[in-house]
């Protein structure tokens, strides 16, 4: 069954906080998940379980031992957040019968070609699939760098 969101899950939010985080630091070495969670501001309990379920999705690899953690298995311009999102949350348009992925017919909608509702919930799953599909970790970093205090412009992306 298709369900539709408005807004993305805190395990969602969480997820993308900590591989912004490991992307900040790829290349260094793993992180330990009390790192990320600190650095992220993210809840340790729910950390662990997300990060187990992007390892298995093959977004992060992991080491065990001393000097052991999590790293991303790419490089962070590598990694779509539009990818993480669907992973994570699903399809992206707002209604079924606009999806790609997980298309269901409206059962009280006489015309499918000619509704209203649905050739414009197709236009924002396309532009936002577009955005977040051309989107990478690196793109993120950028973003937020470009707009540190001091820069004249403030960081909404990932805010609370």
């Amino acid at each position: 069954m298709y369900t539709s969101t408005r807004m993305l899950s805190h395990k969602t939010k969480y997820a993308l906080k900590a591989l912004f985080v490991m992307s900040e630091d790829y290349g260094h070495g793993p992180l330990l998940i009390s790192e990320v969670a600190e650095r992220g501001n993210i809840p340790k309990r729910f950390l662990e379980l997300i990060l187990l379920e992007l390892k298995n999705h093959g977004i992060l690899r992991s080491k065990k031992g001393k000097g052991g953690g999590y790293t991303l298995s790419r490089p962070p311009d590598q990694v779509s957040v539009g990818h993480v999102i669907r992973m994570l949350e699903g399809p992206l348009a707002p209604l079924p019968c606009a999806s790609k992925t997980a298309y269901e017919k409206c059962e009280d909608c006489p015309d499918e070609k000619t509704c209203g509702v649905r050739l414009l919930m197709k236009q924002v799953r396309d532009q936002t699939a577009a955005i977040l599909d051309s989107a990478s970790f690196a793109d993120m970093l950028k973003l937020s760098r470009s707009t540190k205090p001091g820069k004249g412009h403030r960081v909404t992306m990932l805010a609370h």
